[in-house]
């Protein structure tokens, strides 16, 4: 029993542990799939995985980083930053992202001493999200990180310094909840020559939306804005944009001028997918709308629309893009109910209308009125190639409306036209 408890004995102790004798890819991939705070906890596994989280390349700092068990923001401020210097003052390896998001999170002058610490090394991408509290002023340092490839914003004061030359190798930012001002804007984005994503929400300082992008492929902007230009903008495929205010009472001063509709497209030449939404569609139809655009939309294939069915001058905007479109596929129209009388024209467009290629439509938030009826009764007359229509109405819309949409004739002998429940 001795002899063979001994032998026993001997054998455990040259077994090798399962957690060291891992590859160190194994763990690098183990490492990354967990929050900095269990990452760091590894260091007590064994010698092998001691230090090996003070090489991840990815560094997010949100919820998960703190326990659970108090409500004082004092107290979370505080665990929050002794955790940021910890791992910050051990970290050996290259930053490829960081990342600062905690619910609780307010602005404080710790933000600038780790962004101090970022911009002297080269880190790819960077995010800040402040959840709470005044709007944090970016400290200056940051303008100098030319190794940015992605920047985030979140609720934050942008002033460049006088010396800032752009990001040379920026190539998506995303602002939501910024202030800066008209100059900023446009120098912060015709700075950036790689700059191929751009997401603008939100934002105040500057009313005039300037844009100096040539390589820019995807731009998604919701706010309260006067004017969009664009220049230099040919390669942008995806845009959705979404005007949060009603600016009926400007409309005069466009009297007699070309619509906005033909100034915005026209430096859209590959735009593949449209979305128009709030009120944008009212500032496209600004101006003379022509029957269509001068330049057809080619590569159109997606469009969502927001438009009033009781403005005449929405649905003329709405009319023309749909007959400069001839390779939409998918089409999507959102109600947007407004009190307005509207001048029933529907018999005019029949009059020479080409047929339509799209395969897709849904339409949703109508009431049933005539000029909403009459657009559905239009799609589906001239949308042979029609697959599938699916109607969801406003709330409180009676039963009435499914008996309108089966009297009316298709186009399409297949097209399959769903009533959805508003519910």
């Amino acid at each position: 029993m001795r002899r063979e408890q001994s032998q026993s004995l001997c054998v455990t102790d040259v077994e090798p542990d399962i957690l060291s004798g891992l590859p160190g890819l194994i763990i690098d991939q183990i490492l990354s799939h967990l929050p900095i705070k269990e990452a760091v906890r590894t260091s007590i596994l064994s010698t092998k995985w001691r230090y090996k989280w003070a090489t991840l390349p990815n560094l997010v700092f949100d919820s998960q980083c703190l326990s659970e068990g108090s409500d004082d923001l004092l107290v979370i401020k505080n665990k929050l930053s002794r955790i940021i210097d910890h791992v910050l003052l051990l970290h050996s390896g290259p930053i490829k992202k960081f990342k600062l998001s905690h619910r609780e999170l307010v602005g404080v002058t710790d933000i600038d001493r780790w962004a101090l610490h970022l911009a002297r090394r080269p880190v790819n991408e960077f995010v800040l999200e402040i959840w709470k509290g005044q709007r944090y002023k970016i400290p200056s340092c940051l303008f100098s990180c030319q190794g940015l490839h992605h920047l985030e914003l979140f609720n934050c004061w942008i002033k460049p310094p006088s010396t800032f030359k752009g990001f040379r190798n920026l190539k998506s930012l995303d602002l939501q909840h910024v202030t800066l001002a008209q100059d900023a804007f446009e120098n912060l984005i015709s700075s950036c020559p790689l700059l191929e994503r751009l997401t603008l929400m939100n934002f105040d300082g500057f009313n005039n939306l300037n844009i100096h992008a040539p390589n820019l492929q995807f731009f998604d902007i919701g706010g309260k804005f006067e004017d969009i230009s664009f220049e230099k903008t040919s390669q942008l495929s995806v845009v959705s944009i979404g005007l949060y205010v009603n600016f009926e009472s400007n409309q005069s001063r466009l009297h007699g001028r070309s619509s906005n509709l033909v100034e915005f497209l026209i430096h859209l030449p590959h735009i593949q997918r449209l979305e128009i939404q709030s009120y944008f569609l009212k500032y496209l139809a600004l101006g003379v709308v022509p029957v269509k655009l001068p330049a057809p939309c080619t590569h159109l294939s997606f469009l969502s629309l927001r438009i009033n069915f009781n403005d005449s001058k929405e649905i003329s905007a709405a009319l023309c893009l749909l007959r400069s479109s001839p390779n939409l596929r998918e089409l999507e129209i959102l109600a947007r109910p407004e009190e307005q009388s509207v001048a029933h024209f529907w018999e005019d467009v029949y009059l020479d209308w080409p047929v339509m290629r799209v395969q897709h439509v849904r339409i949703d938030g109508i009431c049933g009125i005539k000029p909403e009826l009459d657009f559905i009764s239009f799609l589906l007359s001239y949308s042979p190639v029609l697959e599938r229509m699916a109607v969801k109405p406003a709330l409180n819309v009676g039963p009435e409306l499914v008996k309108e949409l089966l009297r009316f004739r298709r186009a399409s002998g297949r097209a399959e036209v769903i009533y959805l429940d508003s519910v």
